[in-house]
């Protein structure tokens, strides 16, 4: 699976005068609204944009602003514009989904039972009539969207749609409306800069230098607030990266681009600045190089990930490691809780000596409906509180820089056959083997080339020879690899045959009176 294509740090901004937090929040506000004003714009510009338009609205605001920030601020609302129309298609595939199923489930007889590959029919005629008119609404509502996906219209809030509904539920929210008004402001604050390469320490808007000192171009109705030549203002506090500090260092010092934004966190009181930058494609390693070490292969559950170490024949060493998080709470918690998991599960694989994990291919997108799992409401929770988009980034974006190998299998029956035939051989008196940690067993083989069944033993006085008990593992191009065992004598008949000797034996005479030869006289 590919590495991640670009790299984000973050530091906290320290130490803020009054007169720098009053900077950066005029700064925020006006070019917030210019940013709302473009992407307005931009939206009503539809599938109509062209080259021309976007000049045009570029020098609309580069007069109140400067160049460069209407530079951001244009490629802002293009980003935007492109992520609603993809949501939007994604929202028609899912739509049409769901009606498939429904039309599926309302052609069958009631009570009707399923199979693997399709549900059955609805229980009884109330819950047939409930789904009719869902069929109905679901029906329409991909009748409008298409029209908007047609037209080239898309539905976008600047600060986001779920904070702007919570102002009508401010109780549930415990909320009040003045904290609601300081989060949505902030939320709607523009200061984020692309970065040039070639240019002074790779920005020009908001320059850093290796040093941590942090300048701004204010826009032209601000610049008269500047402390420093040509229109910059210069804050107080200065950044310091911890992480990834020297790579980013080395790139303003070689002037390479990097993007940097500022924004505020109301709940919290504190300015934060954020530093990503673009990563060049890594060349992707040969399969085979990647197997030589073995592999690792992880089980993803709902509150652990299953892990166990193979060779590279297939064989498990060692014991079972399950590493436990907890997904309860909210949003910043749980992803939390995701990093620590992969974290130990990375530093663990990194001191047993494996270059690559092995973990399922899971899309759960198109099975979290109530059509795919019926009244288990349980089954239905279960499926939706799995991370596995959000694992799987920060699986691949982590251990892409420690070295690690991530290989995607095909997660089709891991599960069942693992438990089949490998949890029982696993057990011992001191080793307590799990349906997980099978299915661990089973994704690694799978990612090692080999398959999940292992062979079964031969008996007890053949199970050595002159050269000792061979490996069963052994790939087909192995020299010496047990084979199937011939034949040790031939059959007496056949032996005459191939060496030529005439036949001695009489043919034996029938034993019912209907198929006697009969004798000429």
């Amino acid at each position: 699976m590919p590495g991640p294509a670009g790299v984000s740090i973050r530091d906290r901004l320290r130490h803020l005068t009054d007169e720098d937090e009053l900077v950066l929040r005029l700064t925020g506000e006006h070019l917030g609204r210019l940013a709302s004003r473009d992407l307005r714009q931009r939206c009503a510009d539809g599938l109509e944009h062209s080259a021309d338009t976007w000049a045009a609205r570029k020098r609309a605001l580069t007069s109140e602003s400067s160049s460069r920030w209407a530079g951001s601020i244009t490629k802002a609302s293009h980003d935007q514009w492109a992520l609603a129309r993809r949501g939007q298609a994604a929202h028609i595939h899912k739509l049409e989904s769901g009606i498939r199923t429904l039309r599926h489930r309302l052609s069958q007889p009631l009570a009707a039972a399923g199979t693997k590959r399709a549900p059955g029919g609805y229980r009884d005629s109330e819950e047939w009539f409930r789904k009719s008119r869902r069929l109905h609404t679901l029906e329409a509502r991909l009748e409008a969207v298409r029209a908007d996906w047609e037209s080239g219209t898309v539905h976008v809030v600047r600060g986001g749609r779920r904070l702007l509904n919570t102002r009508h539920h401010l109780d549930v929210a415990q909320s009040t409306e003045a904290d609601w008004r300081r989060q949505w402001e902030a939320e709607r604050w523009f200061m984020a800069a692309d970065g040039e390469s070639g240019k002074r320490y790779g920005n020009e808007t908001i320059r850093v230098t290796p040093g941590g000192r942090i300048s701004l171009k204010l826009p032209a109705p601000l610049a008269h607030l500047a402390n420093d030549r040509n229109g910059r203002y210069v804050l107080t506090a200065a950044v310091r990266f911890q992480h990834r500090g020297q790579e980013w260092a080395d790139r303003i010092e070689q002037d390479r681009a990097v993007a940097y934004r500022i924004h505020f966190d109301p709940e919290r009181g504190r300015w934060y600045f954020t530093a990503s930058w673009q990563r060049p494609t890594v060349r992707a390693i040969p399969l085979e190089s990647v197997r030589a070490r073995g592999m690792v292969g992880v089980d993803t559950n709902a509150d652990h990930l299953a892990a166990y170490r193979l060779d590279r024949h297939g064989n498990p060493l060692g014991e079972p490691r399950r590493f436990f998080f907890d997904l309860s709470g909210n949003a910043r918690h749980r992803d939390a809780q995701v990093r620590h998991a992969l974290t130990r599960l990375l530093h663990w694989a990194k001191r047993c000596g494996s270059t690559a994990i092995a973990v399922e291919n899971l899309d759960l997108e198109g099975k979290k409906g109530r059509e795919h799992h019926g009244r288990r409401r349980w089954l239905r929770q279960l499926i939706s509180g799995m991370p596995t988009a959000r694992l799987r980034n920060r699986l691949i974006a982590m251990a892409c820089e420690l070295g690690l190998t991530i290989v995607a299998v095909d997660p089709a029956y891991t599960s069942r056959w693992g438990a089949q035939h490998w949890q029982k051989p696993l057990t011992t008196e001191k080793r307590c083997m799990t349906r997980h940690d099978a299915a661990a067993v089973a994704i690694g083989r799978r990612a090692l080339g080999h398959t999940v069944r292992r062979r079964t033993a031969p008996p007890r006085d053949d199970r050595s020879d002159r050269r000792g008990h061979r490996t069963v593992q052994a790939g087909p191009a192995a020299r010496e690899r047990e084979e199937p065992r011939r034949p040790v004598t031939d059959r007496a008949l056949d032996a005459r045959h191939r060496s030529g000797t005439p036949r001695t034996r009489g043919t034996s005479a029938p034993n019912t009176v209907r198929d006697a030869r009969s004798v000429s006289m």
